[in-house]
């Protein structure tokens, strides 16, 4: 019994013998049942596969541990200010500096303002799910910080900003205090 048309006309035409015929259906017929034909691509097409999830998953694997890194990090930077902050600084002189765009103000003791003012303390923010606190830490470790991670260390963008002034600043000699009372 043929079952392909073409053999079929094969045979008729003188061809191919019934023999021959009945060996190639069994061929093709244990080829599909294997799978032999289409194993080759099969396996091609499993371990391209295999490697765009490989190449996938290291990609998340890597953003994961990044983002795992970053944490780690701000979590250490706040523990760090939260160790170190200067704790006796309640007084009555207000000192004033700019956190982003709003003015904020604490009040410190004399001691604590001359500090700031000379630049040994430095004004640190402490970000957690709570408001925003403030800190005074020291110069060094604010240098520290910054190196890490900037964001968290106020004061000290200030004093790198104010040292820098201008080869052609007429007002370059003049000195302007920065303990003005207003």
């Amino acid at each position: 019994m043929v079952k392909n048309a073409l053999q079929a006309q094969l045979l008729k035409a003188g061809l191919v013998d019934a023999k021959q015929a009945k060996k190639t259906n069994k061929q093709n017929q244990h080829a599909k049942k294997t799978g032999q034909n289409d194993q080759q691509q099969l396996q091609a097409e499993l371990a391209k596969a295999k490697s765009d999830k490989q190449a996938k998953d290291h990609a998340l694997n890597q953003e994961k541990q990044q983002q795992l890194e970053q944490k780690s990090l701000m979590a250490n930077i706040i523990q760090m200010i939260k160790q170190y902050q200067i704790k006796e600084i309640d007084g009555e002189i207000g000192y004033q500096f700019i956190d982003e765009t709003k003015i904020k103000k604490i009040y410190v003791n004399q001691q604590v303002y001359n500090a700031i003012v000379s630049g040994s303390l430095v004004v640190a923010k402490i970000t957690t799910p709570q408001p925003t606190q403030y800190a005074l830490i020291p110069q060094a470790l604010a240098e520290r910080i910054e190196a890490k991670m900037t964001g968290y260390i106020i004061g000290l963008q200030q004093q790198q900003q104010d040292q820098t002034t201008d080869e052609e600043d007429p007002y370059a000699d003049y000195v302007i205090p920065d303990d003005l009372m207003w």
